[in-house]
Protein backbone atom coordinates (compact mmCIF):
# COMPACT_ATOMS: atom_id res chain seq x y z
CA UNK A 1 0.00 0.00 0.00
CA UNK A 2 1.72 3.15 -1.26
CA UNK A 3 -0.10 5.76 0.82
CA UNK A 4 -0.30 4.38 4.34
CA UNK A 5 -0.95 7.82 5.81
CA UNK A 6 -4.19 8.07 3.83
CA UNK A 7 -5.15 4.58 4.99
CA UNK A 8 -4.53 5.54 8.61
CA UNK A 9 -6.80 8.56 8.27
CA UNK A 10 -9.64 6.59 6.69
CA UNK A 11 -9.24 3.71 9.15
CA UNK A 12 -9.29 6.03 12.14
CA UNK A 13 -12.48 7.75 10.95
CA UNK A 14 -14.30 4.45 10.40
CA UNK A 15 -12.99 2.97 13.64
CA UNK A 16 -14.20 5.96 15.66
CA UNK A 17 -17.62 5.70 14.00
CA UNK A 18 -17.68 2.05 15.08
CA UNK A 19 -16.84 3.06 18.66
CA UNK A 20 -13.29 1.62 18.67
CA UNK A 21 -11.22 2.73 21.62
CA UNK A 22 -8.05 4.73 20.98
CA UNK A 23 -6.07 1.81 22.34
CA UNK A 24 -7.59 -0.58 19.79
CA UNK A 25 -7.09 1.90 16.95
CA UNK A 26 -3.39 2.27 17.76
CA UNK A 27 -3.04 -1.50 18.06
CA UNK A 28 -4.71 -2.10 14.67
CA UNK A 29 -2.65 0.58 12.91
CA UNK A 30 0.60 -0.75 14.34
CA UNK A 31 -0.35 -4.24 13.13
CA UNK A 32 -1.32 -3.03 9.65
CA UNK A 33 1.77 -0.84 9.26
CA UNK A 34 4.00 -3.84 9.99
CA UNK A 35 2.26 -5.79 7.20
CA UNK A 36 2.57 -2.89 4.75
CA UNK A 37 6.27 -2.58 5.54
CA UNK A 38 6.64 -6.28 4.68
CA UNK A 39 4.82 -5.70 1.38
CA UNK A 40 1.84 -7.76 2.58
CA UNK A 41 -1.92 -7.23 2.29
CA UNK A 42 -3.60 -6.07 5.48
CA UNK A 43 -5.74 -8.90 6.90
CA UNK A 44 -7.12 -8.30 10.40
CA UNK A 45 -8.89 -11.60 11.01
CA UNK A 46 -10.30 -14.69 9.28
CA UNK A 47 -13.57 -12.88 8.47
CA UNK A 48 -11.60 -10.13 6.75
CA UNK A 49 -9.73 -12.86 4.85
CA UNK A 50 -12.98 -14.46 3.68
CA UNK A 51 -14.10 -11.10 2.28
CA UNK A 52 -10.81 -10.61 0.42
CA UNK A 53 -10.92 -14.04 -1.23
CA UNK A 54 -14.64 -13.79 -2.00
CA UNK A 55 -15.84 -16.85 -0.10
CA UNK A 56 -17.99 -17.08 3.01
CA UNK A 57 -16.27 -17.69 6.32
CA UNK A 58 -18.18 -20.96 6.73
CA UNK A 59 -16.71 -22.20 3.47
CA UNK A 60 -13.16 -21.42 4.63
CA UNK A 61 -13.82 -23.23 7.90
CA UNK A 62 -15.14 -26.33 6.09
CA UNK A 63 -12.14 -26.33 3.74
CA UNK A 64 -9.87 -26.26 6.79
CA UNK A 65 -11.66 -28.86 8.90
CA UNK A 66 -12.55 -31.38 6.18
CA UNK A 67 -9.71 -31.21 3.67
CA UNK A 68 -10.47 -34.71 2.36
CA UNK A 69 -13.58 -33.28 0.64
CA UNK A 70 -11.69 -30.43 -1.02
CA UNK A 71 -8.97 -32.40 -2.85
CA UNK A 72 -8.89 -35.06 -5.53
CA UNK A 73 -6.04 -37.55 -5.51
CA UNK A 74 -4.28 -39.35 -8.33
CA UNK A 75 -0.87 -40.82 -9.05
CA UNK A 76 1.66 -40.10 -11.76
CA UNK A 77 4.46 -42.44 -12.72
CA UNK A 78 8.04 -41.34 -12.09
CA UNK A 79 11.05 -42.17 -14.28
CA UNK A 80 12.17 -44.86 -11.84
CA UNK A 81 8.87 -46.71 -12.24
CA UNK A 82 7.52 -45.65 -8.85
CA UNK A 83 4.51 -43.37 -8.51
CA UNK A 84 4.01 -39.94 -6.97
CA UNK A 85 0.76 -39.01 -5.21
CA UNK A 86 -0.78 -35.76 -6.38
CA UNK A 87 -3.38 -34.00 -4.23
CA UNK A 88 -5.11 -31.36 -6.32
CA UNK A 89 -7.45 -28.85 -4.61
CA UNK A 90 -10.93 -28.32 -6.00
CA UNK A 91 -11.29 -25.17 -8.17
CA UNK A 92 -12.76 -23.04 -5.37
CA UNK A 93 -10.00 -23.86 -2.88
CA UNK A 94 -7.39 -23.54 -5.64
CA UNK A 95 -8.69 -20.01 -6.32
CA UNK A 96 -8.18 -19.11 -2.66
CA UNK A 97 -4.69 -20.62 -2.73
CA UNK A 98 -3.81 -18.58 -5.81
CA UNK A 99 -4.82 -15.44 -3.90
CA UNK A 100 -2.45 -16.44 -1.09
CA UNK A 101 0.29 -17.25 -3.60
CA UNK A 102 0.08 -14.04 -5.61
CA UNK A 103 -0.84 -11.53 -2.92
CA UNK A 104 1.31 -12.88 -0.07
CA UNK A 105 3.86 -15.55 -0.95
CA UNK A 106 5.27 -14.19 -4.22
CA UNK A 107 5.90 -10.88 -2.46
CA UNK A 108 8.36 -12.57 -0.12
CA UNK A 109 11.95 -13.29 -1.17
CA UNK A 110 13.50 -16.74 -0.98
CA UNK A 111 17.17 -17.54 -0.46
CA UNK A 112 19.36 -16.72 -3.45
CA UNK A 113 20.65 -20.30 -3.26
CA UNK A 114 17.15 -21.66 -3.92
CA UNK A 115 16.41 -21.94 -7.65
CA UNK A 116 13.05 -23.72 -7.75
CA UNK A 117 9.52 -22.47 -8.44
CA UNK A 118 10.50 -18.83 -8.84
CA UNK A 119 8.67 -16.87 -11.58
CA UNK A 120 10.93 -16.03 -14.55
CA UNK A 121 13.75 -18.18 -13.17
CA UNK A 122 14.98 -20.93 -15.48
CA UNK A 123 15.97 -24.47 -14.51
CA UNK A 124 19.40 -23.85 -16.06
CA UNK A 125 20.20 -21.37 -13.28
CA UNK A 126 20.21 -24.28 -10.83
CA UNK A 127 22.63 -26.26 -12.98
CA UNK A 128 25.02 -23.72 -14.48
CA UNK A 129 26.87 -23.04 -11.18
CA UNK A 130 28.12 -26.63 -11.12
CA UNK A 131 29.40 -26.93 -14.69
CA UNK A 132 33.09 -27.75 -15.25
CA UNK A 133 33.85 -28.54 -11.59
CA UNK A 134 36.24 -31.22 -10.33
CA UNK A 135 33.75 -32.83 -7.94
CA UNK A 136 29.96 -32.83 -7.70
CA UNK A 137 27.69 -34.18 -4.96
CA UNK A 138 23.90 -34.40 -5.23
CA UNK A 139 21.55 -35.05 -2.31
CA UNK A 140 17.79 -35.54 -2.17
CA UNK A 141 15.32 -34.67 0.60
CA UNK A 142 13.11 -37.66 1.35
CA UNK A 143 9.33 -37.34 0.78
CA UNK A 144 9.73 -33.60 0.35
CA UNK A 145 6.26 -31.99 0.34
CA UNK A 146 4.52 -34.43 2.72
CA UNK A 147 7.41 -33.98 5.17
CA UNK A 148 6.87 -30.22 5.43
CA UNK A 149 4.36 -30.11 8.24
CA UNK A 150 1.83 -27.57 9.45
CA UNK A 151 3.97 -26.09 12.23
CA UNK A 152 6.60 -24.84 9.73
CA UNK A 153 3.91 -23.17 7.62
CA UNK A 154 2.10 -21.66 10.60
CA UNK A 155 5.34 -20.35 12.08
CA UNK A 156 6.19 -18.68 8.77
CA UNK A 157 2.87 -16.81 8.46
CA UNK A 158 3.20 -15.71 12.08
CA UNK A 159 6.81 -14.61 11.57
CA UNK A 160 5.97 -12.30 8.65
CA UNK A 161 3.46 -10.47 10.81
CA UNK A 162 0.00 -12.00 10.64
CA UNK A 163 -2.21 -12.34 13.71
CA UNK A 164 -2.80 -15.70 15.36
CA UNK A 165 -6.24 -16.04 13.75
CA UNK A 166 -5.07 -15.09 10.24
CA UNK A 167 -1.89 -17.19 10.41
CA UNK A 168 -3.97 -20.19 11.47
CA UNK A 169 -6.39 -19.85 8.55
CA UNK A 170 -3.69 -19.14 5.97
CA UNK A 171 -1.59 -22.12 7.05
CA UNK A 172 -4.61 -24.45 7.22
CA UNK A 173 -5.80 -23.37 3.77
CA UNK A 174 -2.38 -24.32 2.38
CA UNK A 175 -2.06 -27.70 4.09
CA UNK A 176 -3.82 -31.04 3.80
CA UNK A 177 -4.96 -33.28 6.64
CA UNK A 178 -4.33 -36.97 6.10
CA UNK A 179 -6.99 -38.60 8.27
CA UNK A 180 -5.53 -42.04 7.51
CA UNK A 181 -2.21 -41.23 9.15
CA UNK A 182 -2.36 -40.68 12.88
CA UNK A 183 0.22 -39.40 15.33
CA UNK A 184 0.76 -41.07 18.69
CA UNK A 185 -1.61 -38.59 20.33
CA UNK A 186 -4.32 -39.50 17.79
CA UNK A 187 -4.33 -36.14 16.04
CA UNK A 188 -4.27 -35.95 12.24
CA UNK A 189 -1.16 -34.86 10.38
CA UNK A 190 -1.26 -31.71 8.24
CA UNK A 191 1.34 -31.17 5.53
CA UNK A 192 1.98 -29.45 2.21
CA UNK A 193 -0.01 -31.27 -0.48
CA UNK A 194 1.85 -31.91 -3.71
CA UNK A 195 -0.57 -30.45 -6.24
CA UNK A 196 -1.60 -27.24 -4.45
CA UNK A 197 -0.29 -24.07 -6.17
CA UNK A 198 0.96 -22.70 -2.85
CA UNK A 199 3.09 -25.71 -1.87
CA UNK A 200 6.18 -25.15 -4.06
CA UNK A 201 6.82 -21.53 -3.09
CA UNK A 202 5.93 -22.14 0.56
CA UNK A 203 8.56 -24.89 0.65
CA UNK A 204 11.09 -22.31 -0.55
CA UNK A 205 10.10 -19.78 2.10
CA UNK A 206 10.16 -22.10 5.11
CA UNK A 207 13.65 -23.30 4.11
CA UNK A 208 15.26 -19.86 3.78
CA UNK A 209 17.41 -20.28 6.88
CA UNK A 210 18.30 -23.84 5.89
CA UNK A 211 19.54 -22.72 2.46
CA UNK A 212 21.53 -19.83 3.89
CA UNK A 213 23.09 -21.96 6.64
CA UNK A 214 24.14 -24.67 4.19
CA UNK A 215 25.47 -22.07 1.75
CA UNK A 216 27.53 -20.38 4.47
CA UNK A 217 29.02 -23.73 5.48
CA UNK A 218 29.86 -24.48 1.84
CA UNK A 219 31.40 -21.05 1.37
CA UNK A 220 33.81 -21.78 4.24
CA UNK A 221 34.74 -25.04 2.48
CA UNK A 222 35.08 -23.24 -0.89
CA UNK A 223 32.15 -25.16 -2.33
CA UNK A 224 29.13 -24.09 -4.36
CA UNK A 225 25.58 -24.93 -3.30
CA UNK A 226 22.14 -24.64 -4.90
CA UNK A 227 18.79 -26.29 -4.19
CA UNK A 228 15.95 -27.07 -6.57
CA UNK A 229 12.97 -28.32 -4.50
CA UNK A 230 14.15 -31.59 -2.93
CA UNK A 231 17.35 -31.75 -5.01
CA UNK A 232 20.55 -30.26 -3.61
CA UNK A 233 23.75 -29.84 -5.60
CA UNK A 234 27.28 -29.18 -4.32
CA UNK A 235 30.47 -28.72 -6.33
CA UNK A 236 34.09 -27.66 -6.01
CA UNK A 237 37.68 -28.84 -6.06
CA UNK A 238 37.40 -31.03 -2.96
CA UNK A 239 34.23 -32.39 -1.36
CA UNK A 240 34.61 -34.29 1.91
CA UNK A 241 31.50 -36.35 1.26
CA UNK A 242 30.74 -37.89 4.66
CA UNK A 243 31.36 -34.64 6.51
CA UNK A 244 29.11 -32.65 4.17
CA UNK A 245 26.33 -35.26 4.24
CA UNK A 246 26.44 -35.32 8.04
CA UNK A 247 26.19 -31.53 8.23
CA UNK A 248 23.24 -31.34 5.80
CA UNK A 249 21.42 -34.10 7.65
CA UNK A 250 21.86 -32.24 10.93
CA UNK A 251 20.42 -29.07 9.40
CA UNK A 252 17.46 -30.94 7.91
CA UNK A 253 16.60 -32.46 11.29
CA UNK A 254 15.84 -28.95 12.56
CA UNK A 255 12.88 -29.01 10.14
CA UNK A 256 12.00 -32.67 10.77
CA UNK A 257 13.30 -33.50 7.29
CA UNK A 258 15.80 -36.16 6.28
CA UNK A 259 17.95 -37.19 3.35
CA UNK A 260 17.08 -40.01 0.99
CA UNK A 261 20.10 -42.27 1.52
CA UNK A 262 19.45 -44.02 -1.79
CA UNK A 263 20.02 -40.80 -3.72
CA UNK A 264 23.46 -39.70 -2.56
CA UNK A 265 25.64 -39.33 -5.67
CA UNK A 266 29.30 -38.32 -5.57
CA UNK A 267 30.88 -37.72 -9.00
CA UNK A 268 34.37 -36.81 -10.15
CA UNK A 269 35.25 -35.41 -13.58
CA UNK A 270 36.06 -38.82 -15.03
CA UNK A 271 32.37 -39.84 -14.96
CA UNK A 272 29.21 -38.08 -16.18
CA UNK A 273 28.35 -35.56 -13.48
CA UNK A 274 24.56 -35.64 -13.52
CA UNK A 275 22.36 -33.18 -11.63
CA UNK A 276 18.59 -33.64 -11.89
CA UNK A 277 19.00 -35.71 -15.02
CA UNK A 278 21.36 -33.28 -16.77
CA UNK A 279 25.07 -33.76 -17.49
CA UNK A 280 27.07 -30.73 -16.26
CA UNK A 281 30.72 -31.76 -16.85
CA UNK A 282 31.82 -29.35 -19.58
CA UNK A 283 28.46 -28.11 -20.80
CA UNK A 284 24.83 -28.73 -19.98
CA UNK A 285 23.29 -31.55 -21.99
CA UNK A 286 21.14 -34.66 -21.73
CA UNK A 287 22.85 -37.91 -20.67
CA UNK A 288 24.22 -40.00 -23.54
CA UNK A 289 21.49 -42.64 -23.21
CA UNK A 290 18.73 -40.06 -23.71
CA UNK A 291 20.56 -38.38 -26.60
CA UNK A 292 21.05 -41.76 -28.28
CA UNK A 293 17.38 -42.60 -27.75
CA UNK A 294 16.33 -39.38 -29.52
CA UNK A 295 18.86 -40.07 -32.29
CA UNK A 296 17.53 -43.61 -32.78
CA UNK A 297 13.88 -42.50 -32.92
CA UNK A 298 14.62 -39.72 -35.38
CA UNK A 299 16.65 -42.04 -37.61
CA UNK A 300 13.65 -44.36 -38.07
CA UNK A 301 11.19 -41.50 -38.53
CA UNK A 302 13.33 -39.80 -41.16
CA UNK A 303 14.07 -43.07 -43.01
CA UNK A 304 10.74 -44.91 -42.80
CA UNK A 305 8.18 -42.22 -41.99
CA UNK A 306 6.23 -41.29 -38.88
CA UNK A 307 3.34 -43.70 -39.58
CA UNK A 308 5.66 -46.69 -39.94
CA UNK A 309 7.53 -45.77 -36.76
CA UNK A 310 4.32 -45.42 -34.74
CA UNK A 311 3.02 -48.75 -36.05
CA UNK A 312 6.25 -50.66 -35.31
CA UNK A 313 6.70 -49.20 -31.85
CA UNK A 314 2.96 -49.39 -31.05
CA UNK A 315 3.13 -45.80 -29.85
CA UNK A 316 -0.16 -44.71 -28.27
CA UNK A 317 0.47 -41.04 -27.47
CA UNK A 318 -2.15 -38.88 -29.21
CA UNK A 319 0.23 -35.98 -29.81
CA UNK A 320 3.42 -37.94 -30.40
CA UNK A 321 5.14 -35.36 -32.62
CA UNK A 322 4.52 -32.66 -30.04
CA UNK A 323 5.92 -35.01 -27.39
CA UNK A 324 9.11 -35.52 -29.42
CA UNK A 325 9.40 -31.80 -30.07
CA UNK A 326 9.10 -31.19 -26.34
CA UNK A 327 11.96 -33.59 -25.58
CA UNK A 328 14.15 -32.03 -28.24
CA UNK A 329 13.33 -28.47 -27.20
CA UNK A 330 14.21 -29.29 -23.59
CA UNK A 331 17.59 -30.60 -24.76
CA UNK A 332 18.09 -27.47 -26.87
CA UNK A 333 17.25 -25.27 -23.88
CA UNK A 334 20.17 -26.90 -22.11
CA UNK A 335 22.50 -26.74 -25.10
CA UNK A 336 21.23 -24.32 -27.80
CA UNK A 337 24.28 -25.00 -29.99
CA UNK A 338 23.50 -28.67 -30.64
CA UNK A 339 23.35 -28.72 -34.47
CA UNK A 340 21.99 -32.27 -34.65
CA UNK A 341 19.05 -31.51 -32.39
CA UNK A 342 18.31 -28.32 -34.33
CA UNK A 343 18.08 -30.43 -37.50
CA UNK A 344 15.67 -32.87 -35.79
CA UNK A 345 13.54 -30.00 -34.52
CA UNK A 346 13.27 -28.40 -37.98
CA UNK A 347 12.31 -31.77 -39.47
CA UNK A 348 9.53 -32.38 -36.93
CA UNK A 349 8.19 -28.82 -37.19
CA UNK A 350 7.89 -29.23 -40.96
CA UNK A 351 6.37 -32.69 -40.58
CA UNK A 352 3.77 -31.40 -38.13
CA UNK A 353 2.94 -28.53 -40.47
CA UNK A 354 2.39 -30.87 -43.42
CA UNK A 355 0.17 -33.19 -41.36
CA UNK A 356 -1.99 -30.24 -40.31
CA UNK A 357 -2.34 -29.11 -43.94
CA UNK A 358 -3.44 -32.60 -45.00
Amino acid sequence: MKDFESYKKIFREKALNSAYSEENIIKCLKYSENLVNNNLPIIYNSYHLSGLVGYQHDYLSRAILSTEFFYRHFKIEKKNGKSRKISEPLPSLKEIQYFILKEILYKQKVSKFCKSYIPKKKFKEYLRFHSNEKEVLTLDIKDFFPSIKFNLIHNYFSKIGYSKDVALYLSCLCTYTDVNVEKKNNTSIRYLPQGAPTSPYLSNLVLIDFDNDVANYCSEKKLKYTRYADDMAFSGDLIVKNELVEFVNAQLKKYNLELNDEKINYMKQNVPQIISGVVVNKKLQLPRKERNDIRKVMYFIIKYGIESHIEKTQETREYYISYLLGRIQYALNLNPNDAELKKYKDFLVELKKNILIL
